[in-house]
C-alpha cells in the first residue's frame, strides 16, 4: 500500500492576506522612518526655540533702550509648546507604527512557517513526479 501525501494549498483568503502583508510591510517601515526623522527635526526645532527665547531674554535685560521683547518671547514659547505637542502626537503615531510593523512581521513569519510545514513550498526535483 502506497502512502498518499496530502499537500494543503493556501486558500484564496490566505493568499490575499499574505499579499496584503507583503504590500503593507515596506510602506509601514518607510512611514516609520519618516516619522522618526520628523521627530528628530521637532526636537532640534524645540532646542533652537529655547536658545532663541533665552537669547531674547538676555538681550532684553541688557538693552539700554526700553524695547519690549516680552511679546516675542511669549510667541516663541507658544511655538515651542505647539512643537512639543506635535512631537508627542508623532511619538504616539510612531509607537503605533512600530506595533503594526511588529504584528505584520510576526504574521508574515507565522504564515511562512505554516506554508512551509504544510509542504506548499517544498522544492521538488523536476525529474521526480
Amino acid at each position: 500500500m502506497a502512502a498518499v501525501a496530502v499537500v494543503e494549498t493556501p486558500s484564496g483568503k490566505d493568499v490575499i492576506a499574505e499579499g496584503l502583508l507583503d504590500l503593507l510591510k515596506p510602506a509601514v517601515q518607510q512611514l516609520d522612518l519618516h516619522v522618526h526623522s520628523v521627530r528628530e527635526s521637532q526636537v532640534e526645532l524645540r532646542e533652537h526655540i529655547d536658545n532663541l527665547a533665552t537669547e531674547l531674554c538676555r538681550i532684553n535685560e541688557h538693552q539700554k533702550v526700553a524695547l519690549d521683547l516680552e511679546p516675542y518671547v511669549k510667541k516663541l514659547l507658544n511655538a515651542r509648546r505647539r512643537v512639543v505637542l506635535v512631537n508627542n502626537i508623532l511619538q504616539n503615531a510612531q509607537e503605533r507604527l512600530r506595533r503594526l510593523n511588529h504584528n505584520v512581521a510576526k504574521e508574515t513569519a507565522r504564515r511562512k512557517t505554516m506554508l512551509e510545514t504544510s509542504g506548499a513550498f517544498t522544492p521538488r526535483s523536476p525529474s521526480k513526479p
